[in-house]
């Protein structure tokens, strides 16, 4: 069991990883074609307005999120389709 737990661990970390550069990516590419310019490298920073500020944390927010969210699940789907149980920290969740 611990071998597939490292075996979980990598590929959800994986998974995770991959889809939080893909999110990074498609919100910026979005964020430049909406507004027009590109989304700022430092919300916190006092000159980014608080609107453009709240703006981009929301949304890259929620992106980010969803993406990690649909990529664990789809990486769960396979590893219990690859090993017939799901991983163990998944296993007890109820539906």
């Amino acid at each position: 069991m611990a071998s597939g737990s490292k075996v979980w661990s990598l590929f959800g970390l994986a998974a995770t990883v991959g889809a939080t550069i893909a999110a990074r990516k498609g919100i910026t590419a979005a964020w430049k074609l909406s507004t027009g310019k590109k989304p700022p490298s430092n919300p916190e920073h006092p000159d980014v307005s608080m609107g453009e500020a709240v703006a981009w944390a929301v949304a890259s927010g929620v992106a980010v999120g969803l993406a990690r969210m649909l990529a664990t699940r789809k990486a769960a789907d396979y590893y219990r389709r690859s090993t017939g149980h799901l991983p163990a920290n998944l296993e007890d969740v109820e539906v």
